[in-house]
């Protein structure tokens, strides 16, 4: 099915998706206003990008930051690249650079409540006693989570949470697709014995 054209884009499935190049082009030709098209489309995954890596009430202010980051880069910016994983790359870096002031990491359930917003987390329809199950799973996943060492935490992020390829992980990482895929297999590893309860101390 084609998406909807709007002046922005193409909306396909409630989101829009903007022609990047263009975007771009149009800014580097000297018309910065366009720059909002790349705003609108990517700041909702950057947001949660930018919680979900442990910015928590900054989150909108680390955001802000990469945008303007990537906008004085764009003259850097590869032509026929995707912009969504080189942009979460500036927002995985500035992140980083905030919680390196903290002085602690945030609790990843307030991180998770701030990623998922106003959205319910179980349908109103569903089982009270399924919801309940799905909860305590969902919670059990959670605090396994918050217990991988912090390169492991962030494939996870990416692949899951965020739902970026392979490709767009290691892009906005900065680290090969052969890390990629260790650092999840062992992060995987890692969070099927947490959540079995076999414990173990590993961190990367």
């Amino acid at each position: 099915m084609k998406g909807v054209r709007t002046r922005e884009g193409t909306l396909e499935g409630g989101r829009i998706v903007v022609d990047e190049g263009a975007v771009i082009a149009r800014v580097r030709a000297g018309e910065p206003e366009a720059y909002a098209e790349l705003v609108r489309a990517h700041t909702a995954v950057a947001l949660r990008a930018a919680v979900a890596f442990g910015a928590g009430a900054d989150a909108e202010d680390v955001v802000q930051s990469a945008f303007l980051k990537a906008y004085q880069a764009l003259g850097r910016f590869r032509d026929g690249a995707a912009f969504r994983p080189w942009l979460l790359r500036i927002v995985v870096n500035e992140t980083r650079n905030t919680v390196r002031t903290a002085v602690r990491l945030r609790a990843l359930a307030g991180r998770e409540a701030l990623l998922l917003g106003s959205e319910p987390l179980i349908p109103e329809s569903a089982d009270p006693a399924l919801a309940a199950v799905a909860e305590e799973r969902r919670s059990l996943l959670l605090a396994a989570l918050d217990e991988l060492g912090e390169q492991q935490r962030q494939v996870v992020v990416c692949r899951y949470l965020l739902e970026m390829d392979e490709a767009e992980t290691a892009q906005a990482l900065g680290w090969p697709r052969g890390t990629v895929k260790s650092r999840l297999n062992r992060a995987l590893t890692r969070l099927g014995q947490l959540i079995g309860g076999k414990g173990g101390e590993e961190r990367e």
